[in-house]
């Protein structure tokens, strides 16, 4: 069978221990490490001073945990960090707490779960193993989390064209630069596991 056409395959899957018990702690160690991945990735920022929302690694974080941990574990790892930041715990890009999530950021913060869904739902149907469909993973990705975020932003703001500049414009050159980077990324890590 052709690499790029097997499903329900993702890198963590490929790495995963065969017994039972370990490969439970295995999925839960995963969804605990994306966690972290994802607050760390918020602390690499660019304020931009005409925006609410500022410029992270979080995207590109989500997108990737999605990808390599597949549909299940990438969304439960980012309701993991909604759920650590909501409860208080310093991961969101401006803090914690639940009034993040009513912030401006809320949106594209609550758009991470079914986006990290969507790309982890793509790379478990092959799509993270060629540098084409990796891009397409990602935009698809990254699309949910502009539609949620957009749309709390809307709720915020009222729906104006400034909703549109200070919420994806600014961001759209960065998150192309992150969706190549993964996009070189994934397939190469699939070339060096199959060799």
């Amino acid at each position: 069978m052709i690499p790029h056409m097997v499903t329900k395959i993702t890198v963590a899957d490929v790495l995963r221990p065969c017994e039972r018990t370990r490969a439970g702690l295995y999925d839960v160690a995963l969804v605990i490490a994306g966690s972290f991945l994802i607050g760390l990735s918020a602390k690499i920022q660019f304020v931009l001073p005409f925006s609410l929302v500022p410029i992270t690694g979080q995207t590109f974080a989500v997108l990737m945990i999605g990808a390599l941990l597949g549909a299940r574990r990438g969304s439960l790892a980012v309701l993991a960090y909604i759920i650590e930041g909501a409860m208080g715990l310093p991961v969101f890009a401006f803090g914690g707490g639940f009034a993040v999530l009513l912030g401006p950021t809320g949106g594209y913060l609550i758009g991470f779960i079914p986006a990290a869904y969507v790309t982890g739902l793509f790379a478990e149907k092959g799509w993270d193993r060629r540098i084409g469909t990796t891009v397409l993973a990602m935009i698809l990705g990254n699309a949910v989390i502009y539609t949620f975020g957009l749309f709390w932003l809307c709720c915020l703001m009222g729906v104006s064209a400034r909703v549109l500049a200070v919420g994806l414009y600014p961001f759209v050159i960065g998150d192309l630069l992150k969706i190549a980077l993964a996009a070189g990324l994934l397939p190469l890590g699939w070339k060096l596991l199959s060799d």
